[in-house]
């Protein structure tokens, strides 16, 4: 096979007619031309931190749907259905993996922290999957707590990803200083979640890696950039199935360009950037590597016409050309029947002071607030902008409740996508619709309800569909729709999926209760009177 276009030479930073010979899975000679071509020939992209499963699609469907974007492998940490399955979720995700390159960096942190329940990885298994060669890493520390105290555990899962010569990401929000620099001493060497600047340049200058994050809930790109951004990847990190269907990494590359940041420099933030730091055969196009190659009409569009992987014409003009056939697995989740009154909660007085989660706008970390609530017939009830939150473990069907600044103004939403624990997570003002909307997703799912049930199924680990994505989609903007007419803006099931991970600042819901992240404590409701 012989391709023929304008060069990107991601080693050398220029952009040259060529031609490139293909032999099998493997480029085997690259040739300079004198031609004028309208195409452009770049290496396939990479999306070095990515968890799949926030896609709502299983494996085989995300690849099904990223390789017509221009993606050709991804560095994937299961830890989302780790967190609910353990091992054999890990092992879940690799059997359906298909069409494109997928690379594990394997969970960390399952459970998250010391407060989650869980399922547990445990350092003889991280042993056991860190000699496979599709697992190129260790996944994101997520307990910077830990790290910095020095707890054994977590430590000893850090010299096995060393044992093996494999890197190990981290995850450090607003970590700075002394703690910051303990942290990376452990040979930490990459972070996704800055959201400034000084931030990021503060854990460059320490020799991290900066993963800039782009994704449907985490938007990072226009706050870091000037940054080195030969010390940078693009990474998606969470995306969701309707965001996916409008492109990848190819639209982070075009996003960056559109910054300002130059044409091959962002192009090798998806490219060789990832692929050097993790070793991938991959990333650039050069003889004797794998023919992982994508062609653009435009590089400022990044318009994706064809897309080879290890030498296979895997989609063209927006279509997979592969058939796929989805593997399954169960829900791993057993819940009882919700009542209303599993979401009262009790007090004697006829108004009060409670604490209130407060999401930030396009990111993941919160605020803590605190509002004057009315009491009705001993039940503290929400109002306004205020609406309640609550977690039912996915095991035990234990409940934690608490108030969160999002508003609805009937009915509930709920969904069994809760990071990283993934219990399942209810909010609303009416305690029977939040009833209602729990028992209506026992099996795994999305759903809005108000005087009809509008539900996305997602029986996979109760995290993921196998259903095409487009499908998929269809099925969520319904229940986006319906959403709106209760009151809710934005997309609430984004802003939900995060309230319960108890590793990003300020304040959280789990199914123990409220926790403040900072303190490293549980909290109460309730303040005090008005």
């Amino acid at each position: 096979m012989f391709i023929e276009g304008n060069l990107v030479d991601v080693k050398t930073e220029e952009i040259y007619p060529a031609g490139i010979e293909v032999y099998g899975k493997y480029i085997k000679k690259v040739e300079e031309k004198h031609k004028e071509y309208s195409c452009y020939i770049l290496p396939g992209f990479i999306d070095a931190h990515i968890h799949i499963e926030s896609s709502l699609l299983c494996p085989s469907r995300f690849a099904e749907t990223v390789v017509t974007h221009g993606t050709t492998a991804v560095i994937t940490d299961a830890h989302e259905i780790a967190n609910v399955a353990g091992m054999e979720g890990i092992k879940y995700m690799m059997k359906d993996a298909s069409i494109i390159k997928f690379f594990f960096a394997l969970p960390s942190c399952v459970p998250a922290s010391p407060f989650d329940d869980a399922m547990k990885i445990d350092k003889k298994e991280i042993e056991e999957l860190m000699k496979m060669p599709n697992v190129v890493a260790l996944g994101e520390v997520m307990d910077y707590f830990g790290v910095i105290n020095g707890n054994r555990e977590i430590i000893e899962k850090i010299e096995i990803a060393k044992k093996y010569d494999k890197p190990v990401d981290g995850h450090a929000p607003l970590l700075t200083g002394n703690a910051l620099r303990k942290y990376i001493s452990y040979g930490i060497s990459t972070d996704h979640e800055c959201i400034s600047y000084d931030e990021a340049r503060e854990k460059q200058k320490l020799g991290m890696k900066i993963m800039i994050r782009e994704g449907s809930s985490a938007k990072n790109m226009k706050d870091l950039l000037g940054l080195d951004y030969d010390a940078c990847f693009l990474v998606t990190d969470d995306l969701m199935v309707n965001d996916l269907l409008k492109g990848h990494v190819n639209l982070l590359i075009k996003k960056a360009i559109e910054y300002g940041i130059d044409e091959i420099k962002a192009i090798k933030m998806a490219t060789i950037n990832p692929a050097e730091h993790y070793r991938l055969d991959a990333g650039s196009i050069e003889e004797g590597k794998d023919a992982d190659i994508v062609i653009v009409g435009n590089i400022k569009r990044m318009d994706v016409k064809e897309v080879y992987v290890d030498g296979k014409l895997m989609a063209k003009n927006g279509e997979c050309l592969v058939k796929i056939k989805p593997k399954k697995t169960k829900s791993y989740i057993k819940i009882r029947k919700m009542k209303k009154e599993d979401f009262f909660i009790l007090c004697n007085r006829e108004k009060v002071r409670v604490n209130v989660i407060e999401p930030v706008k396009n990111q993941i970390i919160t605020k803590k607030g605190m509002a004057t609530l009315s009491v009705k017939n001993g039940n503290i009830v929400a109002d306004g902008s205020i609406s309640k939150v609550a977690v039912i473990n996915r095991r035990n069907s234990k409940v934690g409740i608490g108030f969160v600044k999002l508003k609805m103004e009937r009915g509930a939403i709920a969904s069994s996508i809760a990071h990283d624990s993934h219990h399942i997570i209810v909010i609303g003002r009416d305690e029977e619709k939040m009833a209602t909307a729990v028992n209506s997703i026992k099996n795994g799912g999305i759903v809005a309800v108000g005087d009809r049930i509008v539900r996305l199924d997602l029986p996979i680990a109760g995290l993921m569909s196998d259903e095409p994505a487009k499908k998929v989609s269809d099925k969520l903007e319904k229940i986006m729709e319906y959403a709106h007419r209760l009151g809710c803006n934005g997309n609430p099931f984004k802003i939900i999926s995060f309230l319960a991970l108890l590793v990003i600042p300020e304040i959280r819901i789990s199914d123990k209760g409220l926790f403040d992240v900072n303190k490293q404590r549980f909290m109460d409701v309730i303040v005090g009177d008005e």
